[in-house]
């Protein structure tokens, strides 16, 4: 998918919001339940935050763990035999994290953005299941009726434009997709949205400061959502 540039004078009217680093952290979870997925099917605990980076999707952090343990690239059907413990597992490890934090701001700012009118979505690299658990216990979940997953496509870019297409078809078609914005705290998250034509707010609440958002080309770039956001 080719790079197309954003509408920069389009109001915003729905906003979508990436999960891991910028509407909450699970503290871990995902680590323990990926590691222990890996020792039910493979007999080996996988540190992935030894072999992924952030920003990468459900189905690319299994590829890179099995890479890691298998020395070669991993079938789809491996891929999917390591996902399957992994989502066993994932609610117990939400639920135990003891670091499992909401983003600073996030629940007022969404509580106001619900209250105005204006549609929100996800878009993560979680696959559908997974990004539910981990919005569950924050009760994050009545916020947000459509989205685009790590199910949906191993590609950033492409699973954010399936959130735009449910956005879009969750309004009946009032919304447009100029009418979208996204925020991450990833570079990956920005490229992903400026490949489809949506701005993008890059957020440091994650691993990147403000500099490497800012480089990786982000419309706003703000600290934490109480500071700075656009709407």
């Amino acid at each position: 998918m080719s790079e197309t540039v954003p509408a920069t004078d389009a109001p915003i009217k729905a906003i979508l919001f990436d999960v891991d680093g910028t509407l909450l952290t699970t503290g871990g979870a995902g680590a323990v339940a990926w590691s222990q997925a890996f020792v039910d099917v493979h007999d080996v605990p996988v540190d992935i935050e030894k072999v992924t980076e952030s920003g990468m999707t459900d189905s690319g952090v299994a590829a890179a763990s099995l890479r890691s343990i298998l020395g070669r690239e991993p079938t789809n059907d491996e891929i999917q035999a390591v996902t399957i413990p992994y989502l066993k597992y994932l609610p117990d490890a939400v639920a135990a994290s003891d670091n499992y934090r909401i983003g600073p701001g996030i629940v007022p700012l969404l509580e106001r953005l619900q209250s105005e009118g204006y549609g929100l979505g996800v878009t993560t690299g979680n696959i559908e299941p997974a990004a539910r658990i981990k919005l569950e216990r924050g009760d994050l979940n009545r916020f947000f009726d459509f989205g685009g997953f790590g199910s949906d496509s191993t590609i950033r870019s492409e699973l954010t434009q399936c959130a735009v297409k449910r956005g879009i078809e969750a309004s009946s078609a009032k919304l447009r997709r100029e009418d979208f914005i996204a925020i991450g705290d990833t570079p990956r998250d920005v490229e992903a949205g400026h490949t489809i034509g949506i701005r993008v707010i890059g957020v440091t609440t994650g691993h990147f400061p403000v500099k490497s958002l800012e480089e990786a080309g982000a419309d706003w770039t703000i600290e934490t959502v109480e500071q700075g956001f656009p709407v």
